[in-house]
């Protein structure tokens, strides 16, 4: 099992960034394929990211993040991150860190979120 913090949201302006980290508890943490997902309001929760997709198994973006966010894992932290640049005010979210057993599994075990506020 493992549990998930996440920090690193706030208040930005448009056109800026932001880093999110997700620290994660357990000593297996480098076994499992971690995620970001974010919720707007009153939407549906999406996903954002992944480090390993099950198609070739390499990091995954939605297109609506692709070539602005990057998922990075530092596994001797215990910490995955998302670095969002170049962000829009449609990026307003609570964002969810995620982690699943193998890049077949469910997504079992997310953190509480952390605000993401994007300026026009």
């Amino acid at each position: 099992q493992v549990q998930l913090v996440e920090s690193g949201g706030g208040l930005v302006q448009a056109g800026g960034s932001l880093r999110l980290s997700c620290a994660a508890s357990g000593r297996t943490f480098s076994s499992y394929v971690m995620g970001w997902f974010r919720q707007a309001p009153g939407k549906e929760r999406e996903f954002v990211a992944t480090d390993r997709w099950w198609s070739g198994g390499r990091t995954y973006y939605a297109d609506s993040v692709k070539g602005r966010f990057t998922i990075s894992r530092d596994n001797a932290k215990n910490t995955v991150y998302l670095q969002m640049n170049s962000l829009k005010p449609e990026d307003t979210a609570v964002y969810y860190c995620e982690a699943r057993t193998s890049e077949l599994s469910r997504w079992e075990y997310w953190g509480q979120g952390t605000q993401v506020t994007v300026s026009s």
